[in-house]
């Protein structure tokens, strides 16, 4: 696999549409390949695949087989049997040979398709960059996004995630988008389209939607309004179910319109402001692939996050440190129970409108490891300038440990509470997590989207806390390492496992100690005193088994790549705990 058939089709397609973009393009692939391919070798060497983790090593140079023999790539080893690799020749043919020896070209073309759009990502950031540069005239990006309001502020630093997931190589896949449609829809184009749909209500499942955002259907008492993508729309709505729109059972609203902006999600939008000038956001269907799965929306998740979040939201204020959380609920959804039912799905999302202090600056975690186009730093290192000063003291490896420990004191306290107390594991991975900053010291935390969480119904039941969630829901497990496997993974390993991987390449952080701090505030939490106070008389014993789950000789690591080549859900394989 190249991704030279790929190229040349994004090049015939920039040329028709956007010119301008074809130089950028074309110098930023060779990069391109070069992020796609490490994080390849990276997932390989975790998941033993392609027999990466047996390779040898010399010193820090891991030996990798090609067709021209032994490649030896400088690599460094991190926490949780994670390995980053430099590629100091050209990636094309590595990539090329990594794919023919998992021999899956499903998996060859999601990783050509990466490739393409994140050089396309990369040459449409040159101009934004350079435009922020002279609009900001200097400072950090703290100082540049000062004056925006909440949630535009964390737009800001999100459009900077141009790489997206931070472990899956194919974090800018968007199978079944072409060019035009990347440079219409995705996270880069700064602003796309929403359109409505009125969905007979006898194929109408959950709320009325449209109407909660002030658009009424044509027959109130015949039809409900569902928000849709505008992608979704044309593509989907009106070719899939043309007979659908035929017969009058859905009803695409002409002229019907709002304007919405792309976050790294893709199909969450930030919608235009409402006349109390409050943003909310919107999840809907899009039937792309984006890193594992096509991004529709089930009914369930639909029909689940209201639920969710009205207990979330609950069970979090009665935390000790629930002043310090933001969940952002979901006070609606809906859904068509038409083909799959998963096409025509939107999620109203609240957001942060109203809720930040003075001083307050929210980063979404996802944007923590994207380099500034102010200093050339990450953001998280910025931060940490910011906390340095703060905290008066020199912007080293001890300041980095210092901002580690307390983001970490910020973060895992009522993760492991609410998993303890009430078997509830938020899928609290860098994506999901919005931190906010005061003078770059962790100050709050807020939680966005809950459809990836795991919920362990006999610890649960056990609480006497009712929760009806829609009948075969995925979130739902009776396996109890199940839900702890949900949140060792995105909270300890994607999340603050990148936090110390960036801390130790922009301040030279020991990882040792690092993950000493961290360990320290999960056995503080988790001590058997009933859960830090979430749980009952029976939540001593949850949260001591909880704890040695956490910190065993190995815990389960999500398989991204096993994933794909599967082509089934969350899949798990053990690595060593740096928490021992």
């Amino acid at each position: 696999m190249t991704t030279l058939a790929p190229a040349t089709l994004a090049e015939h397609a920039l040329a028709a549409a956007a010119p301008g973009l074809l130089p950028g393009f074309r110098d930023a692939l060779p990069r391109a390949a070069s992020v796609v391919t490490r994080r390849l070798v990276g997932a390989l060497y975790r998941e033993d695949l392609a027999g990466v983790r047996a390779a040898p090593w010399l010193g820090d140079r891991l030996r990798l087989s090609t067709s021209d023999g032994p490649l030896w790539l400088p690599a460094t080893r991190h926490g949780f049997g994670r390995v980053e690799v430099d590629l100091p020749g050209e990636p094309a043919p590595v990539l090329a040979d990594l794919c023919e020896r998992l021999g899956s070209a499903a998996l060859a073309a999601e990783l050509a398709d990466a490739t393409v759009h994140l050089a396309l990502a990369y040459a449409r950031r040159t101009g934004a960059d350079a435009a922020l540069r002279e609009r900001a005239g200097g400072g950090d990006l703290v100082t540049a996004a000062a004056a925006l309001a909440a949630d535009e502020q964390a737009l800001f630093f999100e459009r900077l995630a141009t790489e997206g997931h931070n472990l899956h190589p194919c974090g800018r896949t968007r199978l079944g988008w072409r060019i035009p449609d990347a440079l219409a829809h995705d996270l880069e184009a700064g602003v796309t389209v929403v359109g409505f749909v009125a969905v007979r209500r006898d194929l109408h499942v959950g709320d009325d939607v449209g109407d909660l955002l002030g658009v009424p259907g044509p027959d109130p008492a015949r039809y409900a309004v569902v928000p849709v993508h505008a992608w979704q729309l044309a593509r989907v709505v009106r070719e899939r179910h043309a007979d659908l729109v035929a017969a009058g059972a859905l009803v695409p609203l002409e002229g019907v319109r709002r304007s919405g902006a792309p976050t790294a999600a893709l199909r969450t939008l930030l919608l235009e402001p409402d006349a109390a000038g409050r943003r909310r956001y919107l999840k809907l269907s899009l039937d792309i692939q984006v890193t594992s799965t096509r991004r529709t929306i089930s009914v369930a998740s639909t029909r689940n996050g209201p639920a969710l979040s009205a207990l979330l939201c609950r069970l979090l204020a009665d935390d000790p440190a629930g002043h310090r959380l933001l969940p952002l609920a979901e006070p609606a959804g809906a859904a068509a129970t038409v083909g799959s039912g998963r096409d025509v799905s939107a999620i109203l999302r609240d957001g942060l409108h109203g809720r930040l202090g003075r001083g307050e600056v929210a980063v979404p975690g996802g944007a923590l490891g994207a380099a500034s186009p102010l200093t050339g730093r990450t953001v998280l290192a910025e931060l940490v300038a910011r906390y340095a000063a703060t905290r008066r003291r020199p912007d080293g490896p001890g300041a980095a440990l210092a901002f580690l420990d307390e983001y970490a004191r910020l973060l895992l306290p009522p993760l492991l509470r609410l998993a303890a107390g009430f078997g509830i594991a938020l899928e609290a991975h860098l994506q999901n997590c919005v931190p906010t900053f005061v003078g770059g010291v962790p100050h709050r935390m807020a939680l966005r989207d809950f459809a990836g969480l795991r919920v362990h119904r006999p610890r649960l039941a056990a609480r006497g806390v009712p929760l009806a969630l829609w009948p075969g829901s995925v979130v739902a497990t009776d396996d109890v390492d199940v839900m702890r496997a949900k949140l060792a993974y995105t909270a300890l390993q994607a999340h603050l496992g990148e936090l110390v991987v960036l801390l130790r390449a922009s301040h030279a952080l020991d990882e040792a100690a690092a993950w000493r701090a961290v360990r320290a505030v999960l056995d503080e939490t988790l001590r058997g005193d009933g859960a830090g106070g979430c749980g009952d008389d029976g939540g001593a014993g949850d949260a001591a088994a909880d704890h040695a789950f956490f910190t065993a000789p190995t815990v389960p690591h999500k398989a991204l790549v096993r994933m794909r080549l599967a082509g089934a859900g969350d899949r798990y394989v053990p690595v060593p705990n740096a928490l021992r």
